[in-house]
């Protein structure tokens, strides 16, 4: 019963910032990579960012330098910080979670998403 929550996205102005949030729950031997996606209207769902347990991170060339991932393993909790929002970064965010459930088994999780708007 492993579950992946998505939180934080609404309305900002182009230049402004928000915070999301991935929160995974249930039946959780580790966590390994987690990353952010979105999907534009009309678009494919492409990679936003990811991240590695410790902490090492791959961002798409069009967020680098605005936005950043991390995450507190503690809280099984990946965040998605977007500064310099731009007309472009308008979609749905969904965060990608890779589980391990138990010692030998990795599936990946995702997120329900969230609407991320950004308008004048």
């Amino acid at each position: 019963q492993v579950q992946v929550v998505e939180s934080g996205g609404g309305l900002v102005q182009p230049g402004g910032s928000l915070r999301l949030s991935c929160a995974a729950s249930g039946s959780i031997f580790r966590i390994y990579a987690m990353g952010w996606y979105r999907q534009a209207p009309g678009k494919e769902r492409e990679l936003v960012a990811t991240i590695t347990p410790g902490g090492n991170t791959n961002y798409a060339d069009s967020v680098k330098g605005r936005f950043t991932i991390s995450r507190d393993n503690a809280k099984n909790t990946a965040y998605l910080q977007m500064n310099s929002l731009k007309l472009e970064d308008t979609a749905v965010y969904y965060c990608n979670a890779n589980i391990g459930t138990s010692v030998y088994k990795i599936v990946d999780y995702w997120g329900k998403g969230t609407l991320v708007t950004v308008s004048s």
